[in-house]
């Protein structure tokens, strides 16, 4: 898998069928290598080792309605009392982030109503607070470490 802009970390890897499988300490299983999943695989052990989040207020590919239609959002993080405080999503390394990945995770959120959301390919990330009544995006210089609320 490609190098990417996070500190290199130890994964558990295993092979089925030929295919070669991850896991993922959150849902507590193995889960498909995809450039996708290195990458939110990669970006939890940041989270939980950098920036200090317990893996006990992170949720992996919850499910939501968006318009009737489901959809899965890639990580959410919790404060202590159980309410979504962060939204991120996941790209592979080689997907551009542009402004329909900002849309894409803006509808997520929209039943959510989270304040902040990252969006981050493994090599840029992006993190910033979300002005509901101005509906703009206000960027963020880092990802903000873990504060017991």
């Amino acid at each position: 898998m490609k190098k990417l802009n996070l500190p290199s970390y130890n994964f558990k890897f295993k092979t089925v069928n030929q295919k070669t499988q991850i896991f993922d300490s959150i849902r507590k299983k193995y889960i498909a290598l995809t450039p996708e999943e290195w990458v939110r695989q990669n970006f939890i052990c940041f989270l939980v080792e950098e920036k200090k989040y317990p893996t006990s207020l992170i949720a992996v590919e919850s499910g939501l309605k968006y318009h009737s239609q489901k959809k899965r959002t890639d990580i959410v993080i919790y404060s202590n009392l159980g309410k979504p405080i962060i939204i991120v999503e996941c790209k592979a390394p080689e997907v551009a982030i542009k402004e329909e990945t900002f849309e894409q995770i803006s509808r997520y959120n929209s039943t959510l109503k989270i304040d902040l959301g990252i969006v981050t390919n493994g090599i840029q990330h992006y993190c910033f607070k979300i002005d509901y009544q101005e509906n703009t995006f206000d960027f963020l210089t880092d990802i903000p470490s873990y504060e017991p609320q």
